[in-house]
């Protein structure tokens, strides 16, 4: 397993707090090489972990926003890991970037070798798209879906977001209405959350944002689920609903704490069963830093992970006296 993460983006999300650098067109190709020329100076450097990781052969490049980088250097960065054809390959890309770049970059990640996409969508009312400083509206969101599916990409998964200050369950459910009618392979929904140091902690700081009530957030996860299993959507994992047989293979493997290699900067990685290691969040010159887990916080993780999914825990390989779930353990499962 391994995850690319690329830290670029055109515009901040609102609720955004992950990692990435402001990417300007016409700007950015100075950026862009000196990135994938350190990408590839760490897959030279970690090759002999990732090959241990490699039992399940996924592959997962994330961010920030990939469609923003030139499909020229995902084909390089790509190439040199050198791993394909993988059981499952996910991109992550917006939609503007596929309207933009039309169906001839579709048909390149295809060759690629992706065989999953990832959309981000949101929301499909574009009031909630503005206030979210999303760059697309309803109408492109539905465009790109059309132009991905039309271009051969018979797995796709889109994102929706949920429990917004001030957003109507009407609102919402018309959104899962019409990605419904797309018929997606997978559906992940997020409940909204305010992160330290994104845009939407300021505007609540500043009393410009008022949180949603957890009985309204509870309302409108319970209209997801119960829309989503009418249409026949399993509810494998709290935020993840799939077709039979279109569970991401790669995240389900985040869920059972199988080992994986995260490269670019902010990415984490699992090395065999006890210890975690990150990237710093820089552009250039990322360093690594790691810990080493106890055999009690393992277990922790085996417990907040697996209560997350459909298949739960097996209890005969837990101890009895490992079943006191903390409330902070309780409180990771329900917001993460």
């Amino acid at each position: 397993m391994i995850y690319i993460h690329i830290p670029f983006c055109r515009s901040f999300c609102t609720y955004c707090d992950f990692y990435s650098e402001l990417a300007c067109k016409g700007k950015d190709n100075e950026n862009f090489d000196s990135f994938t020329g350190r990408i590839l100076d760490e897959i030279d450097a970690r090759r002999d972990e990732m090959e241990k990781t490699l039992g399940l052969n996924t592959l997962y490049i994330g961010g920030g926003t990939p469609s923003v980088l030139p499909l020229s250097l995902l084909k390089k960065i790509v190439g040199h890991l050198g791993y394909g054809p993988y059981e499952e390959f996910t991109v992550e890309v917006n939609p503007e970037d596929i309207l933009e770049k039309g169906p001839e970059y579709a048909s390149g990640l295809l060759d690629l070798g992706v065989n999953r996409i990832s959309m981000g969508v949101q929301s499909l009312d574009d009031g909630v798209l503005r206030w979210m400083n999303r760059r697309h509206n309803a109408e492109g969101a539905e465009k790109a879906f059309r132009i991905l599916r039309e271009s051969g990409f018979d797995n796709i998964s889109v994102d929706v977001i949920f429990g917004i200050g001030g957003l109507c369950n009407a609102v919402l459910a018309d959104s899962i209405e019409k990605i419904l009618k797309w018929k997606p392979e997978h559906i992940s929904a997020y409940q909204l959350s305010i992160e330290e140091g994104s845009a939407l902690a300021g505007l609540e700081a500043s009393g410009r944002y008022t949180p949603a009530e957890d009985e309204h957030c509870r309302e409108q996860y319970d209209l997801i689920c119960s829309r989503l299993s009418e249409a026949g959507y399993s509810h494998y994992e709290i935020s993840n609903w799939a077709l039979p047989g279109r569970e991401a293979v790669h995240n389900s493997a985040y869920w059972r704490r199988i080992p994986y290699a995260g490269l670019g900067p902010g990415a984490h990685s699992l090395k065999g069963m006890d210890t975690r290691s990150w990237n710093s969040e820089e552009l250039s010159g990322w360093t690594s830093d790691e810990e080493h887990l106890s055999e009690e916080e393992i277990r922790e993780e085996r417990l907040m992970l697996g209560l997350r999914t459909s298949h739960g825990v097996d209890g005969k390989r837990i101890p009895e006296s490992d079943w006191f779930i903390s409330d902070s353990i309780i409180r990771d499962i329900i917001l993460s």
